[in-house]
């Protein structure tokens, strides 16, 4: 099963501002929508998607276990909760959010339930989020490669995430990039605003472009349909061999997704 490349975020959305969201993004020709449950926002998300007339067959949808649901007794029926808030049957994809804290559940485990969750049909795919390269290689001990659908991760041009990336590459698995735009701090950058110049475009498509020519998904978030527009039109565009190496000089290792219980990244 492919990931559809281009996807909309909902992080940090609540209330009408991601109905809102979803239904501009349904309009403008999204297809693929990224929600979690501790984004509590599903029962609006749902609702957009209830309310479009995008069939569902043409939608992809992403949810995300939370930490505190990764237990024997939560994991299934916190996955049912979220279809309820959704309103939906099934979701194409379930990632696990992140590893479990101090890692007090086993990887294994926990993607054990996954697979059920996917054997049951509550999910066609399931995959892994901020999985550092220890947790990756759990995973694949646990479930093999062929079964992670993709390791969802912070990438953007100031924190390009190598060694995980080069891992997952190593054994088949695919990125999928959040905080592409590293929270609009693309939108500053020098040498980005160069290269959007030299296309007449945005220092956030070529964010995204760049991303998309390293054959990862990414999963901008915007609020503005002028902008959920632009970030779709960065699919058209196509960066020299130069212009890519100029932005991979800019990564600083800064990571703006770090909550108290991370891992120790790479």
């Amino acid at each position: 099963m492919s990931i559809p490349a281009f996807g909309l975020g909902t992080f940090r959305l609540k209330g009408q501002q991601v109905i809102d969201s979803v239904t501009m993004g349904l309009e403008l020709g999204y297809r693929n929508i990224d929600t979690a449950q501790i984004y509590e926002n599903e029962a609006e998300v749902g609702q957009a998607i209830a309310e479009s007339t995008v069939p569902r067959e043409e939608l992809f949808v992403t949810t995300k276990i939370w930490t505190s649901n990764l237990g024997a007794d939560r994991l299934l029926p916190s996955l049912e909760e979220s279809l309820n808030k959704l309103r939906l049957e099934r979701v194409d994809l379930t990632l696990v959010h992140w590893p479990s804290p101090n890692d007090e559940l086993a990887v294994a485990d926990y993607l054990a339930r996954m697979m059920e969750a996917k054997a049951r049909g509550l999910t066609r795919a399931i995959g892994i989020s901020n999985f550092t390269v220890a947790h990756m290689q759990q995973a694949i001990d646990a479930i093999g490669a062929e079964n992670i659908a993709t390791n969802q991760v912070e990438v953007h041009p100031f924190l390009q995430n190598r060694k995980v990336i080069d891992f997952a590459r190593q054994h088949g698995i695919h990125i999928t990039a959040y905080m592409p735009l590293a929270y609009g701090k693309v939108m500053q950058d020098d040498t980005l605003k160069r290269i959007g110049q030299a296309h007449n475009t945005s220092p956030a498509q070529v964010a995204l472009a760049w991303l998309l020519q390293q054959g990862f998904a990414v999963i901008p978030s915007s609020t503005k349909r002028e902008n959920l527009a632009a970030n779709l039109a960065a699919q058209q565009l196509r960066l020299t061999d130069q212009e890519m190496q100029q932005i991979a000089t800019l990564d600083r290792n800064e990571r703006l997704a770090n909550p108290g219980f991370a891992p120790e990244w790479d």
